[in-house]
């Protein structure tokens, strides 16, 4: 059995597409998968499959909540190994949690704008790109940076953005599993 992290995208933000995570738990158990465990109200989940998760599972996921919620969010999913290759490649300081963040990105950026990128961040934002993820150390916060809310369109491909309190509470999370 292998144990994966899900993350919605766009649930539960300002009044719109709510979703309990009570829920998004039923919904994943509904679909077969196993020791399914969320984490806050953002749609973070660590759960079990025998199945290879791929495009046709996640397709299965957006449907389900589609079928009992009424709206099909964009979910994106990583292997443990994944989540901790990820943690492990992170080349900022993360003793400042809400600081650093990981945008984690559906494929490899193939129209990457690095020059673009640069001119879009601010003196004290850093920024580094490893495999699918963009990381992103914002020790000023990520609210009115304009490289945070230009990631995907700059890179041209669709991403989900977590902090590392987040990622790394999932991944202590998918290791008890």
């Amino acid at each position: 059995m292998t144990t994966y992290i899900a993350f919605l995208r766009g649930i539960n933000v300002g009044g719109k597409n709510r979703l309990s995570m009570l829920e998004l738990v039923g919904i994943f158990q509904a679909l077969g998968y196993e020791n399914v465990q969320t984490y806050i109200q953002s749609g973070n989940v660590v759960f079990s499959s025998n199945e290879k998760i791929g495009a046709k599972e996640t397709a299965k996921i957006r449907a389900g909540i589609l079928e009992k919620i009424g709206f099909e969010p964009s979910v994106m999913i990583l292997s443990q190994k994944q989540l901790q290759d990820a943690v492990f490649h992170n080349p900022f300081p993360s003793n400042e949690g809400k600081a650093l963040h990981f945008f984690f990105l559906e494929s490899h950026p193939t129209q990457s704008n690095l020059k673009r990128l640069t001119a879009l961040k601010n003196a004290s934002e850093e920024y580094a790109i490893d495999d699918k993820v963009f990381y992103l150390y914002a020790p000023a916060g990520i609210g009115r940076s304009k490289l945070a809310s230009s990631v995907e369109r700059t890179l041209g491909v669709a991403l989900t953005a977590r902090n590392w309190n987040t990622v790394s509470k999932l991944a202590s999370m998918a290791k008890k599993v």
